[in-house]
């Protein structure tokens, strides 16, 4: 509940309405305001799972499985999202099997393969790496 979040930040009434009433639209969720959260898709569930924790301002969000059982188009919609955190200045972290829709969208990658660091770098030099490739990727894997 994004309203119960900014109850925890915002002391003002009218002020809690007009920054809840700011991300419902930001989100795209205005319509949604009623709707329980079982009632959203899954696109729209994450949307609101996203204003809800930039209710508290946060200065990093981490986002656990983000493009998990979303359709394209939705995906698609996260991304932009994630993009315009980084440009706020919120710090993303992303923890994600995705590869494909997360390496445009992050500045450093991490594979963790059986239970440990196999690599840290930036998403080029991830995909250039032969061991990553053959153990994670798979030598036909592109961008």
């Amino acid at each position: 509940n994004i309203g119960a979040v900014l109850e925890l930040s915002e002391p003002d009434p009218a002020e809690r309405v007009r920054k809840l009433d700011k991300l419902l639209d930001e989100f795209g969720l205005t319509r949604l305001r009623a709707s329980p959260a079982m009632a959203l898709s899954g696109g729209e569930r994450r949307r609101a799972e996203i204003a809800r924790a930039l209710a508290a301002d946060p200065s990093i969000m981490l986002l656990d499985e983000p493009f998990a059982g979303i359709d394209p188009i939705s995906i698609a919609d996260l991304r932009d999202l994630v993009k315009d955190l980084k440009r706020r200045d919120i710090g993303v972290l992303i923890t994600d099997h995705n590869v494909r829709e997360t390496l445009d969208i992050v500045d450093r990658a991490y594979i963790i393969y059986d239970g440990r660091v196999l690599f840290a770098g930036s998403p080029e030099e991830l995909v250039a790496d032969a061991n990553v490739r053959r153990l994670y990727l798979g030598e036909g894997f592109s961008l």
